[in-house]
């Protein structure tokens, strides 16, 4: 992992304080989506802190779920969340998973293709490490602007810094419809279906959605952390604006959208 992807994904806590209510809201559609059923072997690539291996333990009778992510500190909060003798942790590559050909009846990858720099290597691996007949599937936050939490908060950042746009488009390069199935006809998988996912998160204050930024995790965390204390200020008073409707509500809630693919091995 590069040293600038090891920085973003390396406090488990504050990670879980970013991303974890949205995770957590996400992994049992993903799941459904995914065709998970009871009797399924399962892995999770990109696991972070184990909101959907955790959810598919809660939710499915699987008799092995694995979760890898390469940052060792996000697989020690994993293993603190859970003692279910079905899940296992460990520190391990998207790019050279350490199993054996068709060893899962469901390979899952949740919001994580964006951050690993080969991810057609990654879906291959998925995909070589997946029964025939059975499905490796993934979703990524979606670009647009059904996304409430996309535009609340990269829309703030693009119109206080030009450079956000184009950051944003690298980083979110499968977050636009059709580009995950392209990348799944392009590793061979077949029957390939896409949809969105749309969640919501609630937030006691604006300040409970903004401090998670500040501590630097995830590609939003990576890029506040990034600004001047000034334009922090400016993005976090933008930011606190583009929430829809709600400025003057206590608590509130935004819906954020996935889109995610599905294909047959």
């Amino acid at each position: 992992m590069p040293s600038d992807e090891r920085t973003r994904f390396s406090k488990a806590e504050g990670y879980e304080r970013y991303l974890g209510p949205w995770s957590s809201a996400l992994a049992p559609r993903f799941i459904d989506f995914a065709c998970v059923q009871d009797g399924d072997r399962v892995l999770d690539v990109g696991s972070g802190t184990g909101a959907l291996t955790l959810a598919l333990a809660a939710s499915k009778s699987c008799p092995e779920i694995i979760g890898i992510d390469p940052s060792a500190p996000f697989i020690e909060f994993a293993w603190t969340r859970t003692s279910d003798p079905r899940v296992r942790f460990q520190v391990s590559d998207a790019t050279d998973l350490p199993f054996e050909d068709d060893y899962f009846d469901k390979s899952l990858a949740q919001l994580v293709l964006n951050s690993i720099s080969d991810a057609r290597l990654a879906a291959v691996e998925m995909r070589r490490v997946t029964k025939p007949g059975d499905i490796v599937a993934a979703c990524v936050w979606a670009s647009g602007a059904k996304n409430e939490r996309e535009q609340v908060f990269w829309g703030a950042a693009m119109a206080i810094d030009p450079a956000a746009g184009e950051r944003r488009e690298v980083e979110g390069r499968f977050s636009k419809t059709g580009r995950l199935s392209s990348l799944w006809t392009e590793c061979g998988l077949k029957e390939i279906e896409e949809t969105e996912l749309t969640v919501s998160a609630n937030f006691a204050s604006f300040e409970d959605f903004w401090l998670p930024y500040l501590e630097g995790q995830g590609h939003g965390g990576s890029y506040v952390k990034g600004l001047s204390r000034d334009l922090q200020e400016t993005l976090r008073e933008r930011v606190r604006q583009n929430i829809p409707g709600k400025r003057a509500k206590v608590p509130f809630s935004l819906r954020a959208q996935a889109v995610a693919v599905r294909g047959i091995c």
